[in-house]
């Protein structure tokens, strides 16, 4: 089965896309990734979006509520789509705990549930980057922003240590879906400026610095993603019965944690922020 058409996948290849990646994700226990190690980048990604009193928000990729809750905090209207129930009713719980009310809905990235044209801002934090095909789920993030309206991303860059992280996965995990296009490709703005195309204008694109302060050491990161982060978990789990290579990819996590870890115990998880106009 192939991709014969930019922007275009087999309806049969997306369903099976819809429930590999749904279980991927609702393994583990990814609202611990969200709020212990990276809980402050949902409220860089509604900063830079300037999300503000009466928007009407879509958040795509919206896991738990990262972004989804800063926006609703800040006023705005917001509805969180996801694949994953399950990381949608963790988001409704949060929501609670905080006090806003927002809508959440099941959709998937590739073929987004709501009329063209529907909301003031679209944004995606670490979310749609994971939808394999890109042009197809670029091409739903500009349709469902008015003209005039907001596009925000941020994905991990390819360079940084996500990336670098996905790249020590590569090896041992399965493979992709044909057609499919790597997550971190969403972090380099000559990929996304492709993606979008004439769709919008007034791109702004800046690659920052998350300072992630959770781990001891690289055992200590290898060990909490091995336990919470999905495509971490799906890929020691193709490895089965595989002693000697999951002995191997346990040895390559930690290195790469040890080599990003600083004295004082910190490191930096490079990003990739985009702010465009549709047009």
């Amino acid at each position: 089965m192939s991709i014969t058409e930019p922007g275009t996948a087999p309806a049969e290849l997306l369903d099976a896309v819809r429930a590999k990646h749904r279980a991927v994700w609702e393994s583990g226990d990814y609202p611990a990734v969200a709020d212990q190690v990276i809980p402050s980048l949902g409220a860089v990604l509604v900063e830079a979006c300037d999300v503000g009193r009466g928007d009407h928000v879509l958040d795509v990729g919206a896991g738990s509520g990262n972004a989804s809750i800063p926006a609703a905090l800040a006023g705005a209207d917001v509805v969180a789509s996801d694949l994953s129930p399950a990381l949608l009713d963790a988001g409704r719980r949060r929501a609670a705990d905080r006090g806003v009310t927002l809508r959440w809905e099941t959709a998937d990235a590739h073929a987004l549930p709501f009329d063209d044209g529907t909301f003031d801002v679209t944004l995606s934090c670490v979310g749609v980057m994971f939808a394999p095909f890109h042009e197809l789920a670029a091409g739903e993030l500009a349709r469902v922003t008015r003209p005039g309206g907001t596009l925000g991303n941020i994905a991990w860059t390819p360079g940084g240590f996500i990336g670098e992280m996905f790249a020590t996965l590569k090896p041992y995990a399965p493979p992709p879906p044909p057609g499919a296009s790597a997550p971190p490709l969403w972090g380099t703005e000559e990929h996304v400026r492709t993606l979008l195309g004439d769709r919008v204008a007034d791109v702004r694109a800046e690659v920052r610095g998350l300072v992630v302060d959770r781990f001891a050491d690289g055992a200590a990161f290898r060990d909490f993603f091995k336990a919470t982060y999905g495509p971490t978990i799906a890929t020691y789990r193709h490895l089965g019965d595989d002693d000697a290579r999951a002995a191997q990819l346990d040895e390559a996590l930690a290195d790469l944690g040890d080599r990003h870890l600083r004295d004082d115990g910190t490191m930096t998880w490079e990003y990739l922020l985009v702010r465009a106009t549709r047009v």
